[in-house]
């Protein structure tokens, strides 16, 4: 009985001092200096391992990872397919002329603009979270002792409390938005359910140890507009409601996550699309435009890659976002990877998983910028315009900026892609008299 009561009695001061210290000036929107103070001290530890680093390394630490300039998947010298052949042996049909689309097939593989932005981000220095890179085994006694004290206190400090927060953070979304979806409409409700979000969102916020910088703020996006944004991580969102509200655009769920959608609708105009809805694009168009029409309610927030990619770069935006109509809020999120991968590669790791090396980083830190708001052009397309308001986010952003679908993680090669290829072939086979 002494050993529960004393149990209890450490619960209990651990649960107040996350509510008066943490909770309750997050929910007042106001800090008391302890994350100011921990972020300083730990930008002061990882300064001081990375100059034993670079003194102690016997091994040159690795370099910038290079950034491709090219628009093509791979940078290298393009030959028409006739040559190339012709290079080989000659224009007639030959075996040998598989090896040219042997060599192509390698070449769209490997070393790719694609594939290189779902995998994390490559940093500059050790961090003191992983030891994967082999320059990173062992350099001193000293920093082995820094990165020990630093697992300690990532998993038996801020893992518990971290957790502790989300827990916190979550049901009071759910138990919050589910007594104000009891109340009527009115703007009384709007009001209480814009509290409840902002209050959660910087609760979760702090479950994170975020830093957030926002940048202008006078471009936040407005009732009745759309605001895009690259996407990195499913805590994007979060990142953005910590500063405004924002109607959210996505699938049902199951789950905890089911929960948390069907509490949140209730009191927020939320856009939840069954996984049969999400299909017909008109239907999704539609209630879309119905949302936005309406100058009372939250601006939409949409991710319009529809993946999350790697924090160096944003791909195509999809152009469905683009032909509802209204005005365009751009805004661009860069994560500082020095403190953790904020990246989620969910083929690679599951939700569980990928909140498991968030909670046991160091911290989030991230700049958001709002740009000016954009509008559609009387002689621009939905494509056009999507590109116009990409290229901003990755200008704002530094990122770099690509043309290809996120899509193309997880899709096969399309027929259409296979077929040209096969005509190209055919055609120059008849050009040179070989068919025919």
């Amino acid at each position: 009985m002494e050993v529960v009561w004393a149990v209890g009695q450490v619960g209990a001061v651990w649960v107040a001092a996350v509510l008066g210290l943490i909770v309750l000036p997050s929910a007042l929107g106001i800090s008391l200096g302890i994350s100011e103070a921990y972020m300083w001290v730990l930008v002061k530890t990882l300064e001081w391992a990375t100059i034993r680093l670079q003194t102690g390394a016997k091994k040159p630490l690795p370099q910038p990872p290079r950034t491709p300039t090219a628009n093509g998947i791979i940078e290298r010298d393009e030959t028409p397919m006739e040559k190339e052949i012709a290079l080989l042996h000659r224009a007639d049909f030959e075996f040998s002329h598989i090896f040219y689309f042997c060599r192509k097939g390698f070449e769209a593989i490997v070393e790719d603009e694609v594939t290189q932005r779902f995998s994390s981000e490559e940093l500059l220095s050790w961090n003191l979270l992983t030891r994967t890179n082999v320059n990173f085994h062992y350099i001193s006694l000293r920093l082995t002792v820094v990165w020990v004290i630093g697992v300690i206190v990532r998993y038996c400090f801020l893992l518990p409390l971290r957790f502790t927060l989300a827990a916190i953070g979550i049901t009071s979304m759910i138990v919050g938005t589910t007594v104000v979806g009891q109340l009527p409409n009115s703007s009384v409700k709007n009001y209480l359910s814009e509290v409840v979000h902002l209050t959660c969102s910087r609760i979760l916020v702090r479950a994170l140890s975020g830093t957030i910088h926002y940048h202008n703020k006078e471009n936040r996006p407005q009732k009745g507009g759309i605001c895009v944004a690259n996407h990195t991580s499913p805590i994007d969102a979060i990142i953005l409601t910590n500063d405004g509200c924002y109607a959210m655009v996505g699938q049902v769920h199951g789950g905890l996550m089911g929960i948390i959608q069907r509490a949140t609708v209730k009191a927020c105009p939320h856009v939840w699309f069954e996984r049969s809805e999400m299909k017909d694009r008109h239907l999704v168009t539609k209630r879309l435009r119905e949302h936005v029409a309406d100058k009372s309610k939250l601006p939409i927030l949409i991710f319009p890659e529809g993946t999350c990619i790697n924090n160096t770069s944003v791909m195509m935006f999809k152009k469905g976002s683009f032909e509802i109509g209204g005005t365009i809020y751009p805004v661009a999120i860069k994560y500082d990877p020095q403190f953790g991968d904020a990246f989620w590669n969910s083929s690679k790791y599951n939700i569980v998983s990928y909140l498991l090396r968030i909670m046991t980083s160091w911290a989030i830190v991230c700049n958001v910028w709002y740009l000016p708001p954009m509008v559609r052009k009387e002689d621009e397309d939905a494509v056009q315009f999507a590109n116009r308001v990409r290229s901003a986010i990755a200008r704002q952003g530094g990122l770099t900026e690509l043309p290809w679908d996120g899509g193309l993680k997880r899709a096969k090669v399309k027929d259409t892609f296979k077929e040209e290829q096969q005509k190209n072939y055919s055609k120059m086979l008849v050009r040179n008299g070989s068919v025919g």
